[in-house]
């Protein structure tokens, strides 16, 4: 089965203290895995899978003795919001981490706003920004998905699956080759520097 890796792939748990405000979750606790974000995108590919993973990283880096706290990160992208994929990215982020741009909860009593915890266009040097808001620790996150190349054969067999031409072997093989790639982003080079790249940014003097 060719999603059969995703249960191999590390889940992330986050404490969310609005969730444990209205007893949507024992204790806040959410956690969240690769499947999520499938569920969420309709599918599961590169830019998903370095969406989920980027930001898995970035709040493992940091909150490294605690659970990550939702809703309490601020995202900045470097891209605009329409340019090529960074609106599949912000959607996965924007589930992990609870940060929106306008279209989020808008808080209870001042307390719980989800909105404006996310921007665009950001002079940064990463593709994203993490930002914790109480302590104001802060990590670039990129990943360069192109080191991790599809198959010889997937761009073909994708064309005649496309056009109607393909045959059910190929089919199955084109899924297979797709998903074996969002696999080793994932798996085989999840802790790989190369292709999952983190940088702490330095604080600002007071």
């Amino acid at each position: 089965m060719t999603t059969s890796f995703y249960d191999l792939v590390p889940s992330l748990t986050v404490h969310d203290p609005l969730a444990e405000f209205l007893g949507a979750a024992e204790g806040g606790r959410i956690e969240y895995h690769y499947a999520d974000a499938v569920r969420l995108a309709g599918h599961s590919c590169p830019t998903v899978a370095s969406a989920y993973w980027m930001t898995l990283k970035a709040l493992k880096h940091l909150y490294p003795e605690r659970l990550p706290e939702r809703g309490a990160i601020r995202v900045e992208f470097r891209a605009d919001r329409l340019s090529g994929v960074t609106g599949v990215v912000a959607s996965v982020v924007a589930l992990l981490t609870g940060a929106t741009l306008d279209m989020g909860f808008k808080g209870i009593a001042g307390r719980y706003d989800r909105r404006k915890l996310m921007a665009f266009e950001a002079d940064i040097d990463g593709e994203m920004r993490f930002t914790r808001l109480d302590t104001g620790a802060a990590v670039d996150v990129r990943a360069d998905v192109h080191r991790v190349p599809f198959a010889p054969a997937t761009s073909a067999l994708m064309q005649k699956c496309l056009d109607g031409s393909a045959s059910t072997v190929e089919a199955d093989e084109f899924r297979a080759s797709w998903q074996a790639r969002v696999r080793a982003l994932l798996i085989e080079h999840g802790d790989d520097p190369e292709v999952f790249e983190l940088r702490a940014v330095a604080r600002e003097a007071a």
